[in-house]
């Protein structure tokens, strides 16, 4: 998976960049090691004017390999709006492995009863 990070109206410090990384492990972990996926992360905050509320925002765009998921959170905190941005992708990425997997045991009921009518 290649990772493309962008930083908006923030500086990037080794911290962020950590943490970042870190949390990105477990959606490499279910995409595998398939280079043509794309993952495109963009930290900021929404304005340089705002002192309160929902200040920071995180955004993870996965294109390639036959997926296609964008996430956005935007947060009080830059580390939870991380957090929220990877849990909503994660939970994109579980779905579509579970529905494969139910369409491809469909698949392969459906071949077992055309074999018994068969044998019949």
């Amino acid at each position: 998976m290649n990772i493309h990070t962008k930083m908006t109206n923030i500086t990037t410090s080794p911290a962020i960049s950590e943490y970042l990384d870190k949390r990105l492990e477990s959606i490499a972990k279910i995409i595998g090691d398939d280079t043509s996926v794309k993952c495109d992360v963009e930290l900021g905050r929404t304005s340089t004017h705002h002192n309160k509320g929902d200040v920071f925002k995180a955004e993870i765009h996965i294109v390639g390999g036959g997926k296609n998921l964008f996430a956005a959170s935007e947060q009080v905190d830059l580390y939870s709006a991380i957090d929220a941005v990877r849990d909503e992708i994660l939970q994109g990425l579980k779905a579509d492995k579970s529905k494969k997997q139910s369409l491809g045991r469909k698949g392969g009921a459906e071949v077992k009863n055309i074999i018994k009518r068969l044998k019949e």
